[in-house]
């Protein structure tokens, strides 16, 4: 008699094993993009040549996610999670090979962001929708908090890796060590068991073609006035705080002469902040009422915010910095948690696909408004001593920067007061108990 095959890790203990392999894998990318932004700077002296890389990797990602998240529902949800690390493998294998071989050319950068683009497509609904099969509902909060970490801790450990690794292996060592990463992630994903989510009746009842199920995803959090409602706080709050955002960094440089030292010291804080905030949510699990932690999240996120553009200098950047980062992930952990509560497993591909392409439509209309607001009205302003930025000098100090200094302040009270506005409609502020959760449910409801 054939013994039995050995059970697959699940569970809380499978998702610990796939973290652990995100967590390597997403810390060799950042070295890998920080010895790379070097190379490309070098290889071009220009600043547009960096910026395009963003344009090369956005525009696909935008174009094929509401198809992703389709297919997300309809396959193996291993396997579509499986999608995202095969693609940018292969980006950076190529990238690799054409390094150790001196055939490398600036250009081909723009081809590897358009591979990792179309599978950064799949990564969040698919992760986000396994999250929802491994981990009990208790427990969203915490892992939620845990994934936060896998965006904020190489923002902290990576420049100080690759500054330290880049003399003794060089960029084709670290572009290596990147692919290896790669592997090691896969194989964490193989060895786990992932569970394919039952398949709802109103799930069965929406499927049709591509397209339709891709509509679908917006049908879904339109009809729902909860979760339409906290969509469009992130949609008001992304928006106030990519405009703040946009005039970060050329404020810093701006009042320091550009400095680059000062500059990194506040980014490493703000990553620094972001990795405390993320340790916290992964052993704290956030707020019982989880929309205290979004509403309540994003007032301190856009306090903290507006303090960045005080006068004052380093040591008010920097506290800022790090209190605006300390709620990112409570108020992203409390919300996905939300949202993976009340949209049922074999829904989530579609409709979480639809949230952040709604989320990320302001990425592209942040640095337009406050490159224009900077450039053509405060700035001025601002070094003439006249208008608003005259009149708030005691806020916002004097000289270049200012101007910019009084766009983040207003941008982060902004952001403060959409969080505030959210607990004066009840369908923001009630959200969880005006839906019920997708496993309470029964199926005439579910269909409904």
């Amino acid at each position: 008699m054939a013994s039995p095959l050995p059970r697959r890790p699940s569970g809380m203990f499978g998702f610990v094993i796939v973290w652990l392999g995100q967590i390597t894998s997403v810390l060799a990318s950042a070295m890998s993009q920080f010895g790379l932004t070097i190379w490309m700077y070098d290889q071009t002296k220009s600043a547009l040549a960096l910026g395009l890389m963003q344009v090369f990797f956005i525009t696909p990602f935008l174009l094929i996610s509401p198809l992703a998240g389709v297919w997300v529902d309809r396959h193996n949800r291993k396997l579509m999670m499986m999608v995202s690390d095969i693609a940018a493998g292969i980006a950076t294998s190529l990238i690799f090979i054409f390094m150790a071989l001196g055939w490398l050319q600036f250009w081909h950068m723009y081809f590897a962001s358009v591979i990792y683009g179309l599978g950064m497509a799949f990564q969040w609904p698919a992760y986000s929708a396994a999250i929802s099969t491994m981990a009990p509902k208790e427990q969203l909060g915490r892992v939620n908090g845990m994934m936060s970490l896998i965006e904020a801790g190489p923002g902290v450990f990576a420049p100080i890796l690759a500054g330290a690794l880049l003399p003794i292996l060089g960029l084709t060592g670290i572009l290596l060590l990147d692919v290896v990463t790669f592997l090691f992630a896969i194989g964490a994903l193989m060895i786990v068991h992932i569970p394919q989510p039952r398949r709802t009746e109103e799930g069965q009842a929406r499927q049709g073609g591509v397209w339709k199920e891709a509509v679908y995803g917006f049908q879904y959090i339109f009809k729902r006035p909860s979760l339409l409602g906290l969509q469009l706080v992130f949609f008001a709050g992304n928006l106030f705080s990519g405009i703040a955002f946009a005039v970060f960094a050329p404020m810093i440089l701006a009042r320091t002469n550009s400095n680059s030292l000062l500059f990194g010291s506040v980014q490493t804080a703000g990553a620094i902040g972001a990795v405390i905030g993320g340790v916290i949510m992964s052993i704290w699990s956030g707020f019982k009422k989880r929309t205290h932690g979004v509403l309540g999240g994003w007032i301190w996120s856009g306090l903290g915010l507006g303090i960045v553009g005080l006068t004052g200098g380093l040591p008010v950047w920097i506290v800022g910095t790090i209190l605006a980062a300390l709620a990112g992930p409570l108020v992203n952990s409390s919300n996905q948690a939300i949202w993976q509560s009340k949209v049922a497993p074999d829904l989530q591909g579609r409709v979480f696909s639809a949230r952040r392409l709604i989320a990320w439509f302001t990425n592209p209309i942040s640095p337009l408004i406050a490159g224009a607001l900077a450039d053509y009205l405060l700035e001025p302003a601002a070094r003439a001593g006249t208008g608003l930025p005259g009149a708030l000098a005691w806020l916002v100090g004097t000289g270049p920067g200012a101007g910019m200094g009084l766009i983040i302040v207003f941008c982060g009270i902004a952001a403060a007061a959409v969080g505030l506005a959210g607990y004066f409609i009840p369908a923001i502020r009630e959200a969880e108990a005006a839906l019920p959760d997708h496993d309470e449910l029964k199926p005439a409801e579910a269909a409904a």
